[in-house]
């Protein structure tokens, strides 16, 4: 059986644990869990206790984020760590342009060199703040064609959102394991060590690398008990552990760049579990939409899935939005997007089909590639999308050919020297609005 065959087989064959936020509790072996108590003076079945926290000890409890691990040897027990070679990963600050007001649009990455797996395939765009103070985000795409062996990886700097576009994935954590397909994402805590396998011959996809707050389900308002994203759809892995005795090579992400060491067993050797910091993944198609049945376009929040607040209620360190399908039916209204400026930075890409504000094909928007559109940069539906909106009959009209998203954020984007002068970035894209005519008749 090949690699693929057999994580394709193990990603079937999982179980979960729901809901977002929930305190879960999951053993793979009968009483490695003590009952009672977080810490006893032995833990069971020989194994080490041990808190991973996600959070400050005395955030409030509802922000507080932190799980209690039982494993065959702690964290602790490691050599040194040195620095590697960061490859195309790069951290906040991001100084080596400076921010571009210019809308900017990437088409896919090229197919990656043989032998590349999850890390070696990560490739930053581009993001704003100060990983060392924890505020921010990065975007970052990924192309693979090969699992991750004998090595795993962890980001002290943040939180990584992982939405495929091309091949599914199966993602061995310290908590266990998840799969995820293109239209689902993972959501893997900071901190949090993992290995990354291919369900399919190759991978492609983005990640948000969220250095603030972690991300939750965002208020819903006068929505509201219900609507969105739902709790119970977010699923978590049940515990599975890695009892390897071997050289396994660690990489952790720290204040930017990349340190290795070198281990003598697995560090994903996880037998039980407790807590609320802990990876998802999760369903987009699960999405609950909410939109007008009257009249005008709703403003974008209204598709926010996940968000990090700041220190401004309201005004998001960044939030993950999704566009689905969906029906629209607005009377005597212009139902794409409309034109606008926002003091919020949007990273836009797409994970299948056409998104209904952007003309595809060649030299458009295509799955796999993706728009900057920096704070108060004007943009909206380009000429031919604007054209054929103003002209259509105004029927009930489902959307159900795309699946778009948008990672939004507080600060501008600046991107990364590579991304900036990179073979796949589009030079026209400013001739997509070029062509809107003059219709005022005074």
């Amino acid at each position: 059986m090949s690699g693929i065959e057999q994580a394709r087989k193990t990603a079937g064959d999982l179980e979960h644990s729901p809901g977002f936020g929930n305190e879960h509790t999951s053993e793979a072996v009968p009483g490695a869990l003590p009952l009672g108590r977080n810490a006893p003076q032995r833990a069971p079945l020989g194994l080490y206790a041990e808190q991973l926290s996600g959070s400050a000890f005395t955030e409030p409890r509802a922000q507080n984020r932190r799980s209690w691990l039982y494993r065959i040897r702690p964290s602790a027990a490691h050599p040194p760590f040195v620095r590697i070679g960061n490859g195309a990963v790069r951290g906040a600050p991001f100084t080596e342009t400076v921010p571009d007001p210019n809308r900017l649009r990437w088409n896919p990455l090229p197919d990656p060199a043989p032998g590349t797996d999850f890390l070696a395939g990560l490739w930053t765009l581009g993001g704003n703040g100060d990983a060392t103070r924890r505020t921010g985000m990065a975007v970052h795409l990924y192309h693979a064609n090969t699992a991750m062996t004998d090595r795993v990886f962890s980001d002290a700097d943040g939180e990584l959102l992982i939405v495929p576009e091309r091949g599914g994935l199966l993602i061995r954590t310290e908590l266990g394991l998840l799969a995820a397909r293109p239209g689902e994402v993972a959501l893997i805590p900071r901190g949090m060590r993992f290995r990354v396998e291919l369900l399919d011959e190759t991978a492609r996809g983005y990640v948000c690398e969220n250095y603030g707050r972690p991300f939750t389900l965002p208020d819903l308002g006068p929505i509201g008990a219900n609507g969105l994203a739902n709790a119970r759809d977010f699923l978590a892995p049940v515990a599975a552990y890695e009892d390897i005795e071997r050289p396994v090579q660690v990489i952790n992400k720290f204040c930017g760049n990349l340190w290795a060491a070198t281990y003598d067993h697995s560090p994903l050797d996880v037998v039980a579990w407790h807590g609320s910091h802990v990876p998802y993944v999760y369903d987009l198609r699960r999405f609950n939409v909410i939109g007008s049945i009257s009249y005008d376009h709703p403003d974008p929040s209204i598709f926010t899935v996940l968000t990090s607040p700041s220190d401004t209620p309201g005004l998001a360190n960044a939030d993950f939005v999704v566009f689905g399908p969906r029906w629209l039916v607005g009377e005597n209204t212009f139902r794409p997007p409309y034109f606008h400026r926002n003091v919020m930075s949007e990273y836009m890409g797409l994970i299948e089909g056409a998104y209904d504000a952007k003309a595809a094909g060649e030299g458009g928007f295509v799955p796999g590639g993706g728009s900057l559109h920096n704070m108060m940069s004007a943009h909206g539906p380009d000429r031919d999308t604007f054209e054929r909106a103003s002209a259509a009959e105004l029927k009930p009209q489902k959307i159900d050919d795309g699946l778009a998203f948008m990672f939004e954020t507080r600060r501008p984007v600046t991107a990364t020297a590579q991304a900036a002068g990179a073979a796949h970035l589009q030079r026209g894209y400013d001739d997509v609005w070029q062509g809107l005519e003059r219709h005022f008749r005074p």
